[in-house]
């Protein structure tokens, strides 16, 4: 789980770079804020694509591939990113960090649900996922401590550089990653998944190395996946979906407010952006803990239900003190973003794991591609609403997060699964009524 939760920092820490470095990359091209927006939304396009298109790769070609030739993927375009000769080399090169970021959001989430025992199951997911505080803080400080010391104009190349040589130094640890023995026996794989199930459990640090994937299984594979998924799990893919483009709106409207809004109205330096997110990443690590301690106690749709509902009223409540200066911003950003992180960790668990395993990381990259949809708009939004009331575009956020509250009420009246306690084998097989 270590390896998971590293990598899972990792995302993260490539996830907010951008949004550190935004203040800078205004002056160096001089940027409005539709200029601003389009940097953001070609980031989440990358995502929505590298999400879809790779969950389903991960469910023929199996995790750790998928695993592996993301980190690679998102490492090498972070590190082109610091030569980016001009505004649309950058565009394309943030598209490509993206997809290959996309792509390690279905294969993780399908990976670390497939892993852990089920008693435990949500809690062990919770926790892998909290490194993302872990992940976001360094690259805030990383950035701060650059473009404190550094002119703007190089200091987010440097961030940049640096970013992409932490990205592919890690693929050295990522190569321990075991494949899913829960994938490998619905591949036919039996043998190969009691082999790393035995490797585990005698906790060897090196675990047998993946065999090729049999042409016919890739083939039968290939046929009719997100078909299928819509066919015989409607339900879960709705509810997975509007979860996602629930946080991913509210969560990246909420970093977008702060560079497009919060930086020109109090013109604040590119240099103290970074201390904004360095306080968002403390309240995020509260939030993230606090998710994975509820989960397997009070269950997933209270947990689900009641940060999400948590996360729209703060929004308002943060939409009253945003005249009061850049401090009571700064706090009531991170007070926001412990509430908002607390809900998407314990999103992510709830609809990862009510697909069946054939279908899992296709499930979960066409939810994430769906929440990518709803994370490029937010931005403009933001800055489109935010231009005439910074109070009006954190209550327009508030509402995305209500969305997703109603999302998880409506599919528990319904009769939809609470899956605390249960096993992944149950979850597949059972009918939940038509959801």
């Amino acid at each position: 789980m270590l390896l998971f939760g590293l990598g899972w920092a990792l995302d993260a820490f490539e996830v907010t770079l951008i949004g550190n470095v935004l203040g800078a990359l205004r002056q160096h091209f001089g940027l409005g804020s539709n200029a601003m927006s389009v940097i953001l939304a070609a980031w989440f396009v990358g995502l929505m694509i590298g999400a879809a298109g790779f969950g389903a790769l991960s469910d023929r070609l199996g995790r750790r591939r998928v695993f592996l030739a993301s980190l690679v993927l998102y490492g090498v375009a972070t590190l082109a990113t610091a030569f980016a000769p001009n505004l649309a080399a950058l565009l394309v090169l943030r598209l490509l960090g993206g997809i290959g970021v996309g792509a390690e959001y279905s294969a993780i989430n399908a990976a670390i649900a497939e892993l852990v025992p089920s008693r435990s199951r949500g809690r062990a997911a919770a926790i892998v996922l909290n490194f993302w505080p872990l992940g976001s803080f360094i690259a805030a400080l990383l950035a701060w401590l650059v473009l404190s010391s550094l002119p703007p104009d190089l200091g987010w190349r440097v961030v940049f550089g640096l970013g992409g040589v932490v990205a592919l130094s890690a693929a050295w640890f990522r190569r321990h990653l075991p494949e899913s023995p829960r994938w490998l026996i619905d591949a036919d794989r039996a043998e190969d998944a009691r082999a790393i199930v035995a490797g585990i459990e005698a906790g060897l640090t090196t675990l047998p190395p993946a065999s090729a994937v049999p042409v016919v299984h890739r083939i039968r594979r290939e046929a009719g996946q997100f078909g299928r998924l819509v066919r015989q799990y409607p339900g879960r893919l709705l509810l997975g979906a509007a979860l996602d483009f629930a946080e991913a709106a509210g969560y990246y409207g909420l970093f977008a407010f702060l560079p497009i809004v919060v930086l020109p109205v109090l013109h604040l330096p590119a240099d103290r952006l970074p201390l904004f997110y360095l306080a968002g990443s403390v309240g995020a690590a509260v939030g993230g803990l606090a998710a994975a301690s509820l989960l397997d106690r009070i269950g997933r749709s209270w947990t689900v239900g009641g940060f999400y509902l948590a996360t729209a009223l703060g929004l308002v409540l943060f939409a009253l003190v945003t005249g009061l200066g850049a401090g009571p911003i700064m706090l009531g950003f991170a007070l926001v973003n412990l509430l908002a992180t607390g809900s998407w960790i314990a999103a992510y668990p709830t609809f990862s794991e009510l697909f069946p395993t054939a279908l899992r990381a296709t499930g979960i990259g066409a939810s994430v591609a769906v929440g990518r949809v709803g994370a490029a708009l937010s931005p403009f939004l933001v800055g489109y609403v935010g231009a005439r009331s910074m109070p009006a575009a954190l209550v327009m956020l508030a509402g995305f997060w209500a969305l997703g509250a109603v999302a998880i009420l409506i599919w528990r009246l319904r009769g939809g699964i609470e899956a605390r306690g249960l096993a992944l084998e149950q979850l597949s097989a059972a009918s939940a009524r038509g959801v």
